[in-house]
């Protein structure tokens, strides 16, 4: 990525992180790196393109923070640790971390991707692979934006505490039963998986 552009899109999440993704304009982010609106154009398109962009970001720190090539680690694993980076991105962009769910990035993500590998490298038949995807990403996303959004059934940290102007607040890290369910669903995630390679 261009390191002006890195810088923009930088800036842009920052922002967000601060005062939630309604105030993410071409003109405040101009302001934080010290440019005109217009001179964003080249490096990030308009506000549409700025958004993908912010998708691609997210998708890249999701990356960055699962870690290296982890072929040689039991899939089991992979895909637990998969769901708790996922989470933990969720919790450290509360504000923008509803893009991955409500604005695709365009062609395989980072996260479809991670996925689709952990999937094969379990034994999950080909044909199979494309359908467990959609069913896991959907409950990874599905959860995690519920949880920094309150939009999850009573029961949940964040559903108890409303979103302030400024975005929506994350679950609080220390939430001990939030986090032992999380790891319930990862378990079930597990098991279904096991059971359709076993069926195949």
């Amino acid at each position: 990525m261009d390191d002006k552009r890195r810088l923009i899109l930088d800036q842009a999440l920052a922002l967000v992180d601060e005062r939630g993704l309604a105030a993410m304009s071409m003109r405040a982010v101009a302001e934080r790196v010290g440019l005109t609106s217009m001179a964003l154009y080249p490096y990030v398109g308009g506000k549409d393109a700025l958004l993908d962009g912010l998708v691609d970001l997210l998708h890249l720190e999701l990356g960055s923070a699962y870690g290296d090539d982890a072929a040689d680690i039991d899939w089991r694993h992979r895909l637990r640790a998969l769901g708790r980076a996922v989470r933990a991105l969720s919790r450290r962009h509360p504000g923008a971390y509803p893009l991955l769910l409500n604005r695709p990035s365009p062609g395989n993500s980072w996260l479809t991707a991670a996925l689709r590998a952990t999937l094969h490298d379990a034994g999950v038949p080909g044909a199979e692979v494309p359908r467990l995807t959609r069913m896991i990403c959907a409950f990874l996303l599905g959860y995690t934006t519920g949880e920094v959004t309150g939009g999850l059934p009573s029961g949940f940290a964040a559903a108890s505490e409303a979103p302030s102007e400024s975005g929506p607040a994350p679950a609080p890290e220390g939430d001990a039963a939030a986090d032992a369910e999380f790891g319930a669903d990862l378990d079930d995630l597990v098991r279904l998986v096991e059971v359709t390679i076993r069926v195949a």
